[in-house]
């Protein structure tokens, strides 16, 4: 399975680090063109609105609605949790709007508010090592989502037919079985 990692801005090497562990093979894509040899495809963290910025600029917009559109996976982390989603808790416009979830930037403070945390996870035997970094929250989802994790009561990870999304960084740890649940979604998928 090709996974792509889009290598805009953010931990673009570890997700292809862990990919690469969970059995996959990880590329870094930079151009539109690329998308067509993927099985799936991750938007890392980083800053929301400076990937939006430069997925308009290189036409990954429309490219990655369209790799979405034909039921290929999308995995956003962190940041990428906020580019997919239909709405901001802000107002400000989505990115992509692929995703039926209202999200909140920031939501756990700033960045000397990051945390590491064990969670509960669907579809993954026992407790995951999360790292929360300037993470955003899911405050809603529509029916057709499956809320996949929760810490405090707050949503932090989801599943809506093809797209995946955590408000953590499954990257920055040693276990990689988050990125073996995306390879299966792209299994199924393909």
């Amino acid at each position: 399975m090709k996974i792509g990692v889009l290598a805009l801005q953010g931990a673009v090497a570890e997700h292809i680090r862990s990919i690469n562990l969970a059995g996959g093979e990880g590329v870094a894509v930079k151009r539109t063109e690329q998308l067509d040899e993927l099985d799936g495809l991750i938007i890392p963290g980083g800053e929301s609105t400076t990937i939006g910025k430069l997925m308009r600029k290189y036409g990954f917009m429309e490219a990655v609605r369209d790799f979405a559109g034909k039921g290929k996976p999308l995995f956003g982390t962190c940041a990428g949790l906020i580019v997919l989603a239909e709405r901001l808790e802000s107002g400000e416009e989505a990115h992509l709007g692929l995703m039926n979830m209202t999200v909140a930037r920031n939501a756990f403070g700033r960045q000397r508010e990051s945390f590491e945390t064990e969670l509960d996870v669907k579809g993954i035997e026992t407790p995951l090592r999360a790292v929360f970094i300037r993470a955003p929250l899911i405050k809603e989802v529509g029916g057709n989502v499956e809320v996949l994790s929760a810490y405090k009561d707050e949503i932090v990870a989801a599943k809506q037919d093809n797209l995946l999304v955590s408000s953590f960084h499954p990257e920055l740890t040693d276990d990689y079985r988050l990125h073996g649940l995306f390879l299966d979604m792209a299994r199924q998928a393909r």
